[in-house]
């Protein structure tokens, strides 16, 4: 009788300002071969539009890094990169907003929003169109701003001014001074291009869950400053559907509450007003993954992110992978850098266990050096616990 060799999908996300998304599920493998050598691993390492989205699209298809040196999210030139991928049809290029004004590039004694800038999002964007790229898809995720936007419009043309006819100086922070917009600037290329935005649908402008009140103190915004940013991305959507969209000759959504215009700190509607389409991450970034199909062919699926609490079911990739998996029957277990509020919401989108891969106190600085390490233990203890439950006899219920 031929035994039955352990079917285990490993499909997680990277682990910020860590380990990448393939380097997670190298990780998580070590563990389960310490167990189950011969299991048959299928390692889906998976991108939600942040760090590492332009490199894993390159890589899966037939694509290209090219490298570039734009303005990072304190002002200064940073060395970053866009993908240009291969395939039929036009020439696409992937602009990952978190290799140009991603969190991980503002210092810690930086960490001021309502300065930070996306204006070397617009420069990648800007780079790519040099490249010959006539589809430009915009990874957003992991961002360290909160402009709307601006500073890509800037980089790409727009003149942002005040009441006076200043040029806008860069962050969230000067946009309640916001007056006008002049588009008779922008890069004419955008006008033959097709601009995607792959974007956590659930992120919105404005109002009580805007952007700005969300992630805001995440990125270092105190009360006071959070609402500033709140009231001048009210202004910018004003403005942006008086004077940029119509100009534009834009489609545009409602830019304060439409979905994803509040990804990466609303650079999502900043771009829509431009004529970029926004789309739920997962239907761009999974394409030809194959991914549900995967699923279903494990016995067991691990997943992991670096922090599961309530924004979880809102869009991460663990909430993405349980739904899918539980359309197959497919149990599912989430491993996390760490374990916060409403983690336990995600047993209501299908995962079936969670587990903290930290296995004791220590510092930022120690878990994210040694990542790795405690994720392939905490892989190879959560399969020896699913071993020995295999081995134990049914327990009897209760009685009445």
């Amino acid at each position: 009788m031929t035994r039955h060799t352990h079917r285990i999908a490993i499909a997680p996300s990277g682990f910020k300002e860590s380990l990448s998304a393939a380097r997670v599920a190298e990780a998580i493998a070590t563990g389960v071969r310490r167990v189950i050598p011969d299991a048959d691993l299928d390692l889906i390492p998976l991108v939600d539009g942040g760090e590492g989205t332009a490199e894993a699209l390159a890589l899966a298809g037939g694509g290209r890094l090219v490298p570039v040196t734009a303005t990072g999210p304190v002002g200064e030139p940073v060395t970053s990169h866009f993908a240009l991928l291969g395939g039929p049809g036009p020439l696409t290029a992937v602009v990952e907003m978190a290799a140009v004004a991603g969190l991980a590039l503002v210092p810690p004694d930086r960490r001021h929003p309502g300065a930070t800038t996306t204006y070397g999002v617009g420069e990648l964007i800007r780079a790519a169109l040099d490249a010959g790229a006539r589809r430009i898809l915009v990874g957003c995720g992991d961002s360290g701003t909160s402009d709307g936007g601006a500073g890509a419009l800037q980089s790409l043309g727009a003149r942002l001014t005040d009441r006076h006819g200043r040029e806008l100086r860069p962050g969230g922070g000067a946009l309640h001074e916001l007056e006008h917009i002049d588009p008779s600037g922008l890069d004419p290329r955008l006008a033959d291009a097709e601009l995607l935005v792959a974007c956590n649908p659930y992120n919105v402008l404005c109002g009580k869950r805007g952007v700005a009140r969300v992630f805001g103190p995440q990125k270092g915004a105190t009360p006071a400053e959070v609402e500033l940013l709140s009231a001048g991305l009210e202004r910018l959507a004003a403005v942006l559907t008086r004077d940029l969209a119509p100009a534009f000759g834009a489609t545009a959504p409602d830019l304060r509450t439409a979905p994803g215009t509040g990804a990466s700190g609303g650079l999502g509607a900043g771009l829509a007003a431009v004529g970029a389409r926004l789309l739920p991450r997962y239907d761009v970034l999974l394409d030809g993954l194959d991914l549900d199909a995967r699923l279903a062919r494990a016995d067991f699926v691990i997943t992991a992110e670096g922090a599961l609490d309530h924004q979880t079911v809102r869009g991460k990739i663990p909430a993405e992978v349980a739904r899918r998996a539980q359309a197959a029957g497919v149990p599912v277990l989430v491993l996390a850098g760490t374990i916060g509020p409403g983690a336990q919401d995600v047993r209501a989108v299908g995962v079936d266990a969670y587990s903290a891969i930290l296995p004791a106190p220590m510092t930022l600085v120690e878990a994210i050096g040694r990542s790795g390490e405690f994720l392939a233990d905490a892989s190879e203890r959560a399969m020896r616990i699913m071993a020995l439950g295999t081995r134990l006899a049914p327990v009897a219920p209760l009685a009445a």
